[in-house]
């Protein structure tokens, strides 16, 4: 059993899982896979460059009996030119392999057939035409993203999707460059394009593109635009807003632990009752007034008749200059 230190290492769901799988292509991915599943297509599945497995694990959802999924990557193996190696040491110097084989055993029971190599290789490990869906993510420089989009030609079904990753970043041209130079001179016809992929196929892409349309149109959550360029038809898929209605995704063997229930708010304490007003004892005068009465009392009536007048005079003078003031020492306007 794992202990506490090791458990915090698998991925709760599939977006614990680092990578750069945004929720439109969760959909996406799908929806192609639903549908090749609808209409009864059977084929392996294949993904060259596979990181930390985060759209790997998506692809394994959806195998079904007798079919493979195929991974191809480095994993830290050093690779074979010093331009990839300068572009490995940048973007994938903490991929390896164990952490994509615990993040993908996290979500299924057993691993997929693994390639540890470079994609060129991908040609001697699985047989031509015998896959109905490839994901291609592997090197960003142009010469090898070219021979990666010929290599999925060749083993795709006559009618399979291919997906190519990073298309238009604006950090990776030879992936544009190979991309739009299949659709031009190779025969790749798109489908789709989302912000990061572009969803082609070698086959006749109308009715696959109809169907999704009409599915994409029926969602709140996806922007749709249509545009015709150099004799293709291009969908255009967007997310709107900032929250989509995922699909159905693999569920993880180390679910997060739910939430503890918050602690029930105390009754508040009743107040105390009032205690019944009690007669105060009269305060006693300050010595000083005590005096200041006896002085009164023993002084000639005359005199003690013009002090009390003028101590009213001086109690009703300093009540108007209070009313003046408002009591803050201050002029009101």
């Amino acid at each position: 059993m794992a202990t506490a230190q090791e458990t915090h290492k698998y991925p709760g769901d599939l977006n614990d899982v680092p990578g750069w799988f945004w929720p439109l292509d969760q959909v996406l991915f799908s929806w192609f896979l639903e549908r090749q599943e609808r209409q009864g297509t059977r084929g392996d599945l294949l993904e060259l460059g596979a990181y930390m497995g985060k759209s790997a694990i998506l692809l394994g959802h959806r195998l079904r009996d007798g079919e493979t999924l195929t991974v191809c990557d480095l994993f830290g193996t050093e690779p074979p030119d010093a331009a990839n190696r300068a572009e490995a040491a940048k973007s994938y110097s903490t991929l390896t392999r164990q952490a994509f084989e615990r993040n993908y055993l996290s979500f299924h029971d057993a691993l997929p057939a693994i390639v540890q190599d470079v994609s060129s290789s991908i040609t001697d490990e699985v047989a031509p035409g015998t896959c109905r869906f490839a994901h291609i993510d592997a090197s960003h420089l142009y010469e090898h993203v070219h021979g990666d989009i010929g290599a999925a030609r060749d083993l795709l079904l006559p009618d399979g999707i291919v997906v190519l990753d990073d298309f238009r970043s604006e950090h990776t041209p030879g992936v544009a460059v190979a991309a739009w130079e299949a659709v031009l001179n190779r025969g790749l016809r798109p489908v789709c394009l989302s912000s990061q992929k572009l969803y082609g196929t070698w086959g006749d892409p109308e009715p696959v593109r109809e169907e999704l349309l009409a599915a994409l149109r029926e969602r709140d959550d996806i922007a749709v635009t249509v545009e015709e360029a150099a004799g293709h038809r291009l969908v255009r898929a967007r997310a709107k807003g900032k929250r989509m209605r995922p699909p159905s995704l693999p569920s993880s063997r180390h679910p997060a632990p739910a939430p503890a229930p918050a602690a029930p708010t105390p009754a508040p304490t009743p107040r105390a009752q009032a205690r019944p007003a009690q007669a105060r004892p009269p305060r006693p005068r300050p010595p000083r007034e005590r005096a200041r009465r006896l002085a009164l009392d023993v002084l000639p009536p005359v005199v003690t008749r013009a002090v009390r007048r003028y101590r009213a005079a001086q109690r009703a003078k300093a009540g108007a200059t209070a009313q003046n003031t408002g009591g803050t020492g201050q002029s009101r306007p």
